[in-house]
């Protein structure tokens, strides 16, 4: 009966088939806790158990030393305007290690954690887009990483301490006009021949474009395809992908050329290479390694979706957050801070939870990584969410800054940023392919505790492992329609967590409730939609979303049990997680009404209104947004926590120093603008903006010398914060083409 029931489900491809580029990426990575909630039973106690890492000393030194220094050093404002960094500022890098953070110190690298690199990056990034090209791509995406761990011994000992004293310059070319997402369609041909010396070498032909650091960098790590008609590297006449080291200057290559990203004008081009020849042994892992560029390629393009993007978007977000909540105290409207109404305090209650949540998010992941545990579908996870969440963030720090966020200059704390905001949702994969392809199609597969399995055993016609495999997943199934009913019955009462806090246990019992539904749903895909999930993008899209939503409410939940159950944290904690239920629900509802099928039909009819009636959760309330917006709107020790490793420019530097400044002393005179305030309704002093009558209440013996000199200096830095950057005609038109020289380039 196995053996027919085998035969059926291949001849009318029930189950989605794998391609071996597929069973490739399947098998290049491991399972982390997204298996927990594919299985649709979380044991939160062992999540809860899982590493949560801090910063070295050495690692925190750095960030505190040189990452401090070089951001003082660089005028970001004339390096966005120029487009290129001072040779000083590379200098300086070189010398300090920025370009080794990834290399191990027996090559003259840093040899820093996961952790450390990715929080370089998040502070980084913020300020300069362009400086942040130059730390992420030697220390995620360039050659370094993949020598470390296919490089020969002798490309070791070559590459690495030239990469790691800047005396390389590596990029990464993996895009083509035809394959961007599609990684396995590349068209970058190399050809296998003898040379004139009797060694094997490759003849390269290739057009590469978006390559960040493209046209600066010297040393290229080159994704192709090796044609061996004469079976010379041993691979036969396909050879397949591999990663190819080439130096420029070579004959034939072309670099330099430029595109132009939006918002920052980072380094970013093409690569072209006619008929360049390298020998066989630049091929990375040498000859031995023909052939296995395509598992390179994914563990490369995991590390820049777990550790890159979801660094730059998440240090975004921190820094929107920051000045957003700064802003709303410093400016001023119709006589009290615009941060004073609750139209102002949402966005600003929403982008501080964020923070928290996406940060927690960052570290929980990056710890997974430094433990050996490299997860594809949570890589895929992060870097589509925070980058989607990061372009949500810097329209709402946008909004809160309005018109001093609009007119750029060297004093716009936010504009670049959000500018920039679409280059890390496009790259190494764009988000619309990440979130309907990758993420659940490729989760649905490799996380399930059955699927897999059954996959392999009907593409193997391997009827015992067939029957195993098919057994142990119906009593899964079973089993998760049980408990999914029970759990929602009891609104998930049932689920047990010892090492969660009081007032976070009802998050967890939700988050068991929706695991179980959603482990569920996915057998129930698997089984209706079956070899057609590839091309149910949008319905693959909401289960995508369902199981975001957990990882990101779990990691709240991580970080916030790792720094010692803070009390003053919890209303980021309830705003997190219940917009992640939220977000959750919407999801399910999506997916409800969405079901292709008889079986979609029954849940659009029974199913939704049922599963509206006893909803997961809804958005935040405003109560509870002004109490997460006050947490951004005051400075204290809990600020200062959560603002640990976000750079604070000096006083006197324009944008974020400036701000932050004005924040700090409005701040500090709080209490005696309250007695200004009161002062004013006793009929002491006159009406007006209470920190304009100093003279007054020093008359009228409300304030004292001292406190009359604190409520000046900030009422100074404040309206010196607001101002918005002027340029005379001379200095606007300074980095623009003349007007007979624009004729005359139009004309050409």
């Amino acid at each position: 009966m196995f053996a027919r029931l085998m035969h059926w489900m291949q001849a009318n491809q029930v189950l989605p088939a794998i391609s071996d580029t597929e069973r490739q990426a399947l098998e290049a990575g491991d399972v982390w806790i997204d298996g927990e909630f594919f299985g649709g039973k979380p044991d939160f106690d062992r999540m809860l158990a899982a590493s949560y890492h801090r910063l070295s000393d050495e690692e925190q030194a750095f960030m505190d030393g040189p990452v401090e220094e070089l951001l003082n050093r660089a005028d970001t404002y004339a390096i966005a305007q120029t487009r290129e960094l001072p040779k000083p500022i590379m200098d300086f890098m070189a010398e300090s290690g920025f370009f080794s953070l990834l290399i191990p110190k027996e090559f003259g690298g840093k040899g820093f954690s996961t952790l450390a690199r990715s929080a370089v990056m998040a502070k980084v990034t913020p300020v300069s887009g362009i400086l942040s090209a130059y730390v992420v791509i030697p220390n995620t995406l360039g050659a370094a990483e993949l020598l470390i761990d296919y490089g020969t011994d002798e490309q070791k000992a070559h590459y690495l301490p030239r990469l790691a004293k800047g005396e390389y310059l590596p990029c990464f070319g993996l895009t083509e006009p035809t394959a961007g997402s599609d990684a396995a369609s590349i068209k970058a041909e190399a050809v296998a021949f003898k040379g004139d010396d009797g060694g094997v070498k490759l003849r390269l032909n290739f057009r590469k474009r978006y390559i960040t650091l493209g046209p600066v960098a010297n040393l290229i790590s080159l994704a192709c395809r090796i044609h061996d008609p004469d079976n010379l590297l041993g691979k036969g006449e396909d050879a397949g992908i591999s990663v190819v080291l080439l130096h420029t200057g070579m004959p034939g290559l072309k670099t330099g050329d430029r595109h132009e990203p939006i918002g920052e004008a980072f380094p970013n081009g093409p690569l072209e290479g006619t008929d360049v020849e390298v020998p066989a042994d630049q091929i990375i892992g040498g000859v031995a390694r023909a052939g296995d560029g395509w598992r390179m390629l994914m563990e490369q393009l995991a590390g820049g979706r777990m550790v890159s993007l979801p660094a730059t978007a998440v240090g975004g977000i921190r820094g929107a957050a920051a000045a957003a909540g700064a802003y709303s105290m410093v400016r001023q409207q119709f006589g009290l801070q615009i941060g004073r109404m609750e139209g102002v305090a949402a966005p600003i209650g929403k982008l501080t939870s964020l923070a928290y949540m996406t940060e927690g998010a960052r570290v929980f992941g990056c710890s997974a990584i430094d433990d050996g545990i490299h997860p594809p579908v949570v890589s895929g996870v992060m870097k589509a969410y925070t980058t989607e969440l990061a372009r949500e963030a810097a329209t709402d720090a946008m909004d809160v800054l309005s018109g001093a966020g609009v007119m750029q200059g060297p004093n716009n704390v936010i504009g670049r940023g959000y500018c920039s905001t679409p280059v890390a949702i496009t790259v190494e994969g764009a988000n619309i392919m990440t979130r309907t392809l990758m993420v659940f199609g490729q989760g649905a597969t490799r996380c399930h505790p059955h699927a897999l399995n059954v996959v392999q055993a009907v593409e193997t016609s391997d009827a015992s492992a067939f029957r195993r495999s098919l057994i142990g997943w119906m009593g899964h199934f079973l089993k998760g329609v049980g408990r999914t009913w029970w759990r929602g019955l009891t609104r998930g009462a049932t689920v047990r967590v010892k090492g969660a806090a009081g007032p976070t246990r009802r998050y967890y019992r939700k988050l068991g409730w929706a695991a179980a539904r959603f482990g569920l749903f996915t057998d129930l895909a698997m089984f209706f939609v079956g070899g057609k999930l590839k091309v149910k993008g949008n319905l693959t899209g909401r289960y995508a979303d369902v199981l975001a939503w957990m990882l990101l409410g779990f990691s709240a939940l991580r970080r916030f049990e790792a720094e010692g159950r803070r009390a003053e944290d919890l209303p980021l904690v309830h705003y997190s997680l219940q917009l992640a239920l939220a977000r959750i629900q919407a999801g399910f509802e999506g997916i409800y009404a969405n079901f292709p099928g008889p079986l979609g039909s029954l849940l659009r009819v029974i199913g939704l209104p049922l599963l509206r009636l006893n909803s997961l959760g809804r958005l935040p309330s405003d109560d509870l947004g002004n109490q997460a917006a006050v947490i951004a709107q005051k400075w204290d020790a809990q600020t200062e926590r959560l603002l640990a490793d976000i750079h604070q420019p000096g006083s006197e530097s324009p944008g974020q120093g400036r701000l932050m400044h004005a924040f700090r002393l409005v701040c500090d005179v709080e209490p005696l603008i309250g007695k200004l305030k009161a002062a004013q309704k006793a009929g002491s002093i006159p009406a007006g903006e209470p920190d304009s009558l100093v003279a007054e209440a020093r008359a009228a013996g409300v304030l004292t010398e001292g406190e009359a000199a604190r409520v000046t200096a900030a009422r100074e830095a404040r309206l010196a914060a607001i101002e918005v950057d002027v340029f005379s005609p001379e200095e606007f038109f300074a980095n623009a083409a003349s007007a007979p020289d624009r004729a005359q380039q139009a004309a050409a």
